[in-house]
Parts: structure tokens; sequence; C-alpha cells
């Protein structure tokens, strides 16, 4: 995704106005080092796996996600079939990636969001469910990494209310719901649909509410989010701002965003578009394209 960021730290530097910040311990920050992993957005723990984060790249890459682990080291690279009408790469943008339950009791799932749509054309935007790789440890870091292929269902979504650019990817755990929120908007919205999807199906994502930050212009637009393994918690980020909810008992995770959140400690990066929580939900990574991008983690 195309960012100018001599523009953003412009407007940071003008002191956009934001309340509820809490302050945080500094984060700790490592080199990811293989330079195969250059546009990163989008980050997420691993529920199979202790110690492992996968990422991956945006546009102009392929079907294909990474396992790498917190200091940085590349683990695997897990291949999946994507759209064949797609062509070869078999994706056209993805912009994140969850990892959560699925169809099968007590197995974990990769969701990889096949989502961008700079130019606000796709006919339809596609998740993808993949059952989650076993057997990645530390031990797995190699300078050539290991590669595996893995099966994927597909699910093919519209929008009730046109083509919209998209870069956030939420799964929720507690209702079973996969969320889809959009980016450029003034005023961005939260669209859902159900989690335990038939593959190959094509659904309508149904609109649940507007969200509204403070800011303008590209430093506001939301790159990216994610739940907690617990359902209990929710993040996400701007490029100028990490936004915090504890969700409530009973409460649906749209209805949690519509609450004011607690900003939480981010070093803006070059062109972050990537967040996730830590395995055990004490605290969040992110990321930022480029080559050799910093890794930080962020303790609550």
């Amino acid at each position: 995704m195309i960012f100018n960021w001599i523009w953003l730290v412009v407007l940071i530097a003008a002191g956009c106005k934001r309340d509820n910040t809490l302050p945080d311990k500094s984060p700790t920050k490592v080199v990811i080092q293989d330079s195969r992993l250059k546009e990163l957005s989008g980050i997420a723990a691993s529920i199979a796996s202790p110690d492992v984060l996968y990422v991956h790249n945006d546009s102009g890459d392929s079907a294909r996600f990474f396992a790498i682990s917190p200091q940085g080291q590349l683990l695997r690279i897990c291949y999946f079939k994507g759209d064949p009408k797609l062509g070869a790469l078999g994706v056209k943008d993805c912009e994140d990636i969850a990892v959560s339950i699925g169809p099968v009791a007590g197995a974990s799932y990769v969701y990889m969001a096949d989502i961008g749509d700079n130019d606000h054309v796709r006919k339809y935007i596609t998740i993808y469910r993949i059952k989650e790789p076993g057997g990645i440890s530390l031990g797995s870091a190699t300078a050539a990494a290991s590669s595996q292929h893995l099966d994927a269902d597909p699910l093919f979504l519209r929008y009730p209310d046109g083509p919209r650019d998209a870069e956030t990817l939420l799964a929720d755990p507690i209702d079973q719901l996969l969320y889809v929120v959009s980016k450029r908007e003034d005023s961005v919205s939260v669209y859902s649909t159900p989690l335990n999807f038939k593959a190959h199906d094509t659904l309508t994502l149904t609109w649940r509410a507007k969200l509204h930050f403070e800011g303008s212009g590209q430093a506001k637009w939301i790159t990216a989010g994610d739940i907690s393994q617990d359902g209990g918690k929710v993040l996400l980020k701007s490029y100028s701002a990490v936004y915090f909810w504890q969700r409530k008992a009973g409460e649906a995770v749209w209805q949690t965003l519509l609450r004011s959140p607690v900003e939480r400690n981010y070093e803006v990066e070059r062109q972050g578009e990537a967040i996730g929580f830590a395995r055990d939900g004490k605290g969040y990574y992110t990321t930022s394209e480029g080559v050799r991008p910093f890794l930080y983690y962020y303790a609550f």
C-alpha cells in the first residue's frame, strides 16, 4: 500500500489531539532479518505452537505466510492454494491474518484475508481458512527455512454497500464471527460474517457499525486489528495510533468498538500495517513494511 511517510511525520508533529492515553513501558524491538519479509501487512500469534508468530506480505506476493520467532527469525514458509482465477500468485492483496477456532473442535486455524482493494473495484474479497501447521519451533530456524504446502478453504464475500478497501480482519472465538473493518473512509465501517463457513461459499457481509477516530487524512486510516485468543480484548491500529478495548461480558465485538477506546503505546513506524496480540494476551506486536523492519513488542 502506497503511503506518504513525510506527510505522516508532518501531521504527527502538528499534534493531533487524543484522549485516554495510558502510559506504557517502552517496547522491545528486534530486526526481522529475512529480505523476503519486506512488505509485512499482518501478524498473529500461533495457538498450536508456543513462541511462533505468523506474518505475511501484501500485494505482489504469492499465496503464502511465514512463521517467525519473537526474535525475528524465519522458521517456516507456509504455502496455500489460492484462487486460480487470480493467476499465478493465487491471491490479489492479502492485508491481514488471524488465528482462531474453526469447524473442528480442538483444532486451530489461520485466516488469511485477501481483502485489499485500493481502487474499490473488486466484486468479491476472499478469506482463506487454513488448519494450523504443527511442529514449528525455534529449532526450525535455518538460513534456508523449510516450506510446507497447506490446504485452504476459501470464503468469497461481498459488501452490502459496494466495494471497500480494507486491511483489518478480526476473528472472534466467543460469538464465532469474522469481522472486516474498512480502511479509507472518514468513518470506517465494521462488517461481520460467520466464522464457521462452508468452503467456497459466497456470502454478503453484514454491516454492523461506523467508527470515527481523531485525526485527518491517511494518518487515521485503520490498517490492522486483532482479538485476543480468549476473546476478551480488542485492538485496532491506524498509521499513527493503537486503540484498545476491554470487552464486556455478553457484548458483541462491534458493540465493544462503539465505546471510546484507550490509546496504547505505539512508536510510529515507517508504514505500520500489522498488529497482533501475544499468545497470552499480555501484550501485542507490531511491524511494518520495508526490508528488515523492526518487530516491536509492547507489554501491558
